[in-house]
């Protein structure tokens, strides 16, 4: 056995806010963190817009968490699942959260976890207000995380260098990344560790390459023309831009 202990992770989901289809590359990246071993969905499952859910928690083990509606315009989920999440944390036995909603309202349950030093990972749409995605440690668009996924799985051979389709670098993200480089300790060449850049920028933002369609800081750094790339002996892959 390995003498290294498996963090242990909870992975809550928001079913009246977020897609089944996302399940599989969700836990897939939660394994970044640790053993997925808490898993746990949320919602009225009478009602017929969470149907597909029955399937998919016996699939996955995920155990579904029953709220009724309390009443109508009040929201009975979110006040379980954040009951939940907060039994947890003072538990002590969770290292790290997922929480899959597009929902807002979480972002005081997701600020009050990161305050005890919990990495918590966001799984929500594009659409997903800003006060949310910036008080994870990482946000990742759930869409895209799907649609990457997808494509990874019809073509498991392509070699396209991170230049196909849905995969794209804005001008937000140049600034980010540039940002991030500039704040650096470079060696008198200019370049630094590649894994830096990346902890700089999230540090800053809930920033995660996933939600451009990237898998990792290797590929998409190697779609940009003002920045160049290095692998040294250290096995250390290091950046410096170019202008």
């Amino acid at each position: 056995m390995s003498d290294i202990e498996l963090k242990n992770i909870a992975l809550l989901i928001d079913a009246d806010n977020t897609t089944p289809d996302g399940i599989d590359p969700v836990l897939t990246v939660m394994a970044e963190l640790g053993q997925v071993n808490i898993r746990r969905a949320y919602g009225n499952f009478a009602k017929d817009n969470l149907s597909r859910w029955d399937k998919i928690t016996n699939k996955f083990g995920i155990r579904p968490q029953q709220q009724f509606d309390v009443s109508k315009g009040k929201n009975a989920t979110d006040m379980a699942m954040t009951i939940d999440a907060i039994d947890l944390l003072y538990q002590g036995k969770v290292d790290g959260f997922g929480i899959m909603t597009s929902d807002s309202d979480f972002t005081p349950l997701v600020t009050r976890l990161r305050q005890d030093g919990i990495i918590v990972y966001g799984f929500g749409e594009a659409k997903t207000p800003s006060a949310f995605k910036s008080v994870c440690t990482r946000f990742i668009d759930i869409k895209q995380l799907i649609a990457t996924n997808a494509a990874d799985r019809t073509t498991p051979s392509s070699k396209d260098s991170g230049k196909s389709t849905g995969k794209s670098v804005d001008d937000d993200l140049i600034e980010l990344i540039t940002a991030a480089y500039s704040e650096a300790k470079r060696d008198e060449q200019g370049y630094t560790r590649l894994s830096h850049v990346g902890q700089i920028a999230g540090n800053r933002s809930s920033f995660d390459v996933r939600n451009y369609g990237f898998k990792s800081l290797n590929e998409m750094f190697s779609t940009l023309d003002n920045f160049s790339l290095e692998r040294r002996d250290d096995n250390q892959i290091y950046v410096k831009r170019l202008r």
